[in-house]
């Protein structure tokens, strides 16, 4: 049995500092885009740019970033991480133009694409698996955790300061958790391998032309120029980047992980949950403040009834998966989460926010019960000087599942929401219901509106079958592709370490 670090929760606690300023960040900014708009002049699609930015650079350098830290240090790559996105939350307080705070949020999306995978893998590393999901749970819960203050206290920063203290804000988190990894955590790297560089030029330019296809879609159409382009230099980057990682002796990536069924099939319903989850949660903000009326602060707090169930859950979920085994709570979860989708299925005009909060409150049980066991499962079947790399590829496919669920779930919603509309409402009013409401506003057609909120209640009512159905086939692969492990094993503690040997 591998010794035990006598530091590894104090090790958990620093690592959970870390991702706190990138997930706290990510939360305020949505919360800044009025103020943007107002003090930098920021167009809808500047802000737009502003976000996708980071979500493009992150995504495009997560797989290097991660083989970097293994064979550099992942120490070395989280502190490399902190630093990159605390200068860049100094420089982002110092623009003027929307054009500038775009160039740094891309350099943001560079530090955060070291540090989000370089949490956990150390994580991994420290914890034996016995103790791996427990700790697994409590960095979820910091990931709640951030999402739950972050848009009180934006709203908080907004309030008193200028729109750049929410940047400012990341600053003093991302010195003392500098300071403290370099303090308390150690060292880890895997074999020192020759450097892949095709292999790392090849993946950044796939993942990059992939989410840059995403994002375009929402913009500019699926049918668009530039849209079939990226996915067209996607298609071809990511299968030379297959090509080459089969055939060169040191690879960045080994293939050979998705033999592993357990890594397989973590990574496709963590993928699955993402996509039918991201697109639908963003349509929840819409309807809370155009057809509740919400402000954007009231509006980010209305999440809270999810965000506590889930890291309440966190915890039922390592107890169940100890109890009942992986593919129970995974399963168990996922079906949870299309429950909760089931529920915003039939939400109709006159609900109000009782229904939603209950819709939220299980997929908050959802989240929390298969969050440990998928991220656990993913990184427990990788050998040790694979878990930076395999911690990237968790971060990669939550990026991708998400990016595709906003792009394709937003093109269903308004597609849907445009059908429900009545044939006689014409023009822009057709095109959303922040453009209907602005009309109906203008005209005082107080009829208009309420039709616009009628068809945008029906819309994400058709749209949240989508996740029903995405939830439930990422159960059905978490049952088909798992393999099931004893919920006991009295002699683990005298076994190898699992995550050392890779399993076909």
């Amino acid at each position: 049995m591998t010794e035990r670090n006598p530091r590894r929760w104090l090790i958990l606690g620093v690592l959970c500092l870390s991702l706190l300023v990138v997930v706290v960040d990510n939360m305020v900014l949505n919360i800044a885009i009025p103020s943007l708009i107002r003090d930098l002049g920021a167009s809808t699609a500047e802000i737009q740019w502003i976000i996708d930015a980071y979500i493009l650079v992150f995504a495009g350098l997560l797989l290097t970033a991660g083989s970097l830290s293994d064979r550099h240090g992942r120490r070395r790559g989280l502190v490399i991480g902190l630093i990159v996105f605390g200068g860049a939350s100094v420089l982002a307080t110092l623009c003027r133009t929307p054009e500038q705070l775009i160039a740094v949020r891309g350099l943001m999306g560079v530090g955060a694409a070291f540090l989000m995978p370089g949490t956990l893998s150390i994580l991994t590393t420290v914890f034996a698996e016995d103790e791996r999901k427990k700790a697994i749970a409590i960095w979820s819960s910091v990931l709640m955790l951030g999402a739950l203050g972050g848009p009180s206290l934006g709203g908080l920063l907004l309030e008193h300061f200028w729109w750049g203290s929410i940047f400012l804000l990341n600053v003093p988190i991302a010195i003392l958790g500098i300071v403290a990894a370099l303090a308390v955590i150690p060292e880890s790297r895997g074999h020192a391998n020759r450097p892949d560089l095709l292999g790392a030029l090849l993946s950044m330019i796939g993942m990059t032309a992939l989410v840059w296809g995403v994002i375009n879609s929402a913009q500019g159409g699926w049918g668009s120029g530039s849209t079939i382009g990226g996915f067209v230099v996607a298609a071809v980057a990511l299968t030379a980047f297959a090509l080459w990682e089969r055939r060169v002796a040191e690879p960045m990536l080994p293939l050979t992980l998705f033999r592993n069924r357990n890594f397989a099939g973590a990574s496709l319903s963590i993928v699955l949950l993402s996509f039918s989850a991201g697109g639908v949660l963003l349509a929840l903000t819409q309807y809370l403040q155009f057809v509740l009326g919400y402000e954007p602060l009231k509006a980010g707090t209305a999440f809270i009834p999810m965000i506590v169930t889930a890291m309440i859950f966190n915890g039922v979920g390592v107890v169940v998966d100890k109890k009942f085994g992986t593919r129970t709570a995974l399963a168990g979860g996922l079906l949870l989460m299309a429950g909760g989708f089931g529920i915003l299925a039939s939400l109709s005009p006159g609900d109000g926010y009782l229904k939603l909060a209950f819709a939220l409150v299980v997929m908050g049980m959802g989240s929390g019960t298969a969050g440990p066991a998928a991220y656990g499962t993913l990184m427990g079947a990788l050998p040790p000087e694979r878990v930076g790399v395999g911690s990237a590829v968790n971060d990669t496919v939550q990026q991708v599942g998400t990016a595709l669920s906003v792009a394709v779930l937003g093109s269903v919603l308004t597609a849907t929401y445009r059908a429900a509309m009545p044939a006689d409402v014409v023009g822009q009013a057709r095109d959303s219901i922040g453009d209907a409401l602005r009309i109906a506003s203008a005209t005082g057609d107080a009829g208009l509106a309420r039709v616009a909120q009628d068809s945008f209640v029906s819309a994400i009512a058709s749209t949240s079958l989508i996740g029903v159905i995405g939830g439930v086939v990422a159960a059905v692969v978490a049952i088909a592709v798992l393999r099931p492990k004893p919920p006991a094993d009295p002699a683990a503690d005298a076994a190898p370490e699992p995550e050392s040997q890779l399993a076909a």
